[in-house]
């Protein structure tokens, strides 16, 4: 990817999980700039989706590192005899306490990362902060039933006949495109390619819907959002296709204090499809929060405006 030469990639173990990294601004002094970033992807991607917002958080000297969650991208595959989410809690700590000791991160989570940094956000040591970026986790996971029931994937995984490798990535990337963005002109191809590139075979496939049937499961009122003591940033598209945006409202309920950012004619994924203004949202945050200014008066004011 032509960000590539900005980020840091390298293989790790965290909990016991190998795992790859996605790292910028490892140079920088601690408490430069505020608080680290640690971002987590959703469902079937990859520490990948976040290239585009790690480069340009590269571009501002700021700390922030990708991570692949075990079952996605090059990581190992999850235990089968533990919940998925409390995994996945027991993994960002351990990879938190890693990178950076003490100082508590700022998590970043789109969709299924997204209730991740949430359950995390109710445990202790509590992070700096936590942005959900359209998280999974409100009203009814809907959003695995969208994706099984795409005609191409169902076609790829028919036993007719064997689906060549690039037809089926062809295919993975038409999904992806179809279901992660408001606006589908606004995809890159080398960021659709790169979520399809995971996709080799059948097998693969067939793999990942399992995944998604057991994280189902887990989706179904899966937080105690009262026990949330550090600001949030909620962030949403308000075309997301996958988890509607109406999910907001609870969450708003539990935490009077946070902060709600809707999407105007953004999509499921906004770190591919308006990587500048996640950026931005991202670097505020953290400066409200490293200059102890956090004003809960924000939520509620006009959505910001977005270009179609």
């Amino acid at each position: 990817m032509t960000t590539s030469s900005r980020i840091e990639e390298r293989t790790a173990l965290v909990a016991g999980f190998r795992t790859r990294l996605l790292e910028v601004g490892g140079s920088a002094a601690p408490g430069t700039g505020g608080a680290p970033l640690l971002l987590l992807h959703g469902y079937s991607d990859s520490a990948d989706t976040w290239r585009r917002v790690l480069a340009l958080l590269a571009d501002r000297g700021q700390r922030a590192v990708a991570i692949d969650l075990p079952g996605f991208g090059a990581a190992d595959r999850l235990r089968p005899d533990e919940p998925m989410l409390d995994q996945y809690v027991r993994i960002v700590h351990a990879a938190s306490t890693a990178l950076w000791g003490d100082e508590a991160p700022i998590l970043v989570g789109n969709s299924m990362g997204g209730a991740v940094a949430l359950r995390c956000a109710q445990e202790e040591p509590s992070p700096a902060g936590v942005v959900p970026i359209g998280p999974a986790g409100f009203d009814h996971p809907a959003w695995f039933g969208v994706i099984e029931q795409q005609p191409l994937l169902r076609w790829a995984l028919s036993d007719a006949m064997p689906v060549p490798s690039p037809v089926l990535r062809a295919a993975t990337s038409r999904i992806y495109k179809q279901l992660a963005y408001g606006d589908p002109s606004r995809a890159r191809r080398e960021d659709t390619d790169a979520f399809a590139s995971h996709f080799r075979s059948a097998r693969d496939v067939r793999r990942l819907l399992a995944t998604g049937r057991r994280l189902k499961n887990e989706l179904v009122d899966p937080f105690e959002l009262h026990r949330i003591v550090c600001p949030v940033l909620l962030v949403w598209g308000e075309r997301d296709r996958m988890v509607t945006c109406r999910g907001s409202r609870h969450l708003l309920a539990a935490i009077p204090d946070a902060r709600y950012e809707r999407l105007d004619g953004v999509g499921h994924c906004p770190q591919l499809e308006v990587p500048e203004l996640v950026c931005d949202l991202l670097t505020g945050f953290r400066s409200a929060l490293r200059a102890g200014d956090w004003d809960a008066t924000d939520v509620g004011r006009e959505p910001l405006e977005l270009a179609a």
